[in-house]
């Protein structure tokens, strides 16, 4: 690495950056297990909360720029098809 000081700069915020964007996606991923392992379970109350929770967090992450919005929209339209098969039964 250069020992100018803005590529000093440039690397610290890049790490700060990847700290942050591992945490988010982190809390994704985790949130998406929790509306399939709701679906699965057919719990018909806490379907639309976890719909809810993935919906509100896949719009923050977009609105960083952690995911483009074509990634959050089909995550969560195959997540609300899982969710409108198990209304439909």
């Amino acid at each position: 690495m250069a020992v100018h000081p803005s590529v000093i700069k440039r690397h610290r915020q890049s790490l700060k950056r990847r700290l942050r964007n591992q945490e988010i996606k982190s809390r994704l991923r985790t949130l998406i297990k929790k509306a399939r392992r709701a679906i699965e379970l057919k719990d018909r109350e806490g379907v639309p909360v976890q719909l809810r929770e993935v919906n509100r967090a896949l719009g923050k992450a977009v609105s960083q720029g952690i995911l483009r919005p074509n990634t959050s929209s089909r995550w969560l339209s195959r997540l609300s098809r899982s969710a409108h098969r198990l209304a439909a039964t």
